[in-house]
């Protein structure tokens, strides 16, 4: 498992304040309160699944490659908390994200391997048969389905980060001509970006926004706290976890670009993808669905139905 980048400049702070966090004996978590937000951990590194039973149903569902392995991979890009991000003591990856996985391992039957890549070379991975899955806050493209199966797990928006104060007076749909960070290979860069730019912008004949690509959404952070960026667009729970680490440094604009379900992705036509998405039902109706949304603030983000994905804006 790579060991992700860390976090830098603009969020040393926030880099300090989990490097305070350990875990104690029997595994449970000993956890952080952040000033002002009682009861708020700022990270939970034990295992959610530790005692969650093999759901026959989803069971009967894995393909005999899988049974006789006993293992599945799941590639994430372990840079974006609180989803998908690395534990202090930079080995365990922890978030919303590695919790679905594991609960999805659990009910499987399966062990779990969490391999760390870079968000953008996800897809060429599963693909190549490099992973079996991705759990990752993937939003559903029709270019992305024409190569890979998607299910729903949960849903997010895509929201805009700011400097502190908003010192340019910005606003969801006033960013024409102004540069808005995105994270290479994501919705935004691909999607939401261009949509919005076209729908405000060029379509009325004004500036387009300019799109600037970067590899993580924490370098467009940390271009935008030091004015090399106007805005960052990205998923707002991400933003708004920043956000909360560092109020004097950005906020996050109460208006969001999109809501949107998000999908763990497998590739196209794998056998491998009926039991995933009865693993899925099998989380969405237990307790531990609830438990993993609110242990990470994702309180009215839980779905019902684990859905094979529809094309994002349909």
């Amino acid at each position: 498992m790579r060991v992700t980048t860390p976090l830098r400049a603009a969020f040393a702070a926030t880099s300090l304040t989990l490097a305070l966090v350990a875990c104690g004996s029997g595994g449970a978590p000993q956890t952080v309160q952040q000033s002002g937000e009682p009861g708020q951990s700022v990270e939970h590194t034990d295992d959610i699944s530790a005692g969650v039973q093999a759901d026959p149903a989803a069971v009967k569902l894995l393909p005999e490659s899988v049974k006789s392995k006993g293992k599945i991979s799941v590639a994430m890009d372990l840079s974006s908390p609180p989803t998908t991000f690395m534990a202090a003591d930079n080995k365990t990856p922890i978030g919303f994200n590695p919790d679905m996985a594991r609960l999805i391992a659990a009910k499987l039957g399966v062990k779990l391997q969490i391999d760390n890549v870079k968000f953008d070379t996800i897809i060429p991975g599963l693909q190549g048969g490099r992973f079996d899955f991705t759990a990752t806050t993937m939003g559903a493209t029709a270019e992305r389905l024409k190569v890979l199966d998607m299910v729903n797990y949960f849903q997010t928006g895509t929201g805009v980060a700011v400097p502190k104060s908003n010192p340019q007076k910005l606003a969801v749909h006033e960013l024409c001509e102004r540069r808005v960070g995105v994270q290479s290979g994501s919705t935004q860069e691909l999607k939401w970006l261009p949509q919005l730019t076209e729908k405000d912008c060029t379509s009325q004949g004004k500036p387009a926004i300019t799109g600037v690509t970067l590899p993580s959404v924490t370098d467009a952070l940390t271009q935008l706290s030091s004015k090399r960026l106007d805005a960052v667009m990205y998923d707002f729970t991400s933003l708004a976890w920043a956000a909360k680490r560092q109020p004097n440094v950005l906020e996050v604009l109460p208006e969001r670009v999109v809501t949107t379900n998000v999908n763990v992705a497998l590739p196209k036509g794998s056998p491998l993808t009926p039991a995933v998405q009865a693993a899925i039902q099998s989380i969405i109706d237990s307790p531990k669905y609830a438990e993993a949304l609110d242990r990470w603030g994702f309180q009215g983000l839980g779905i019902k139905t684990a859905a094979p994905a529809a094309p994002l804006g349909q």
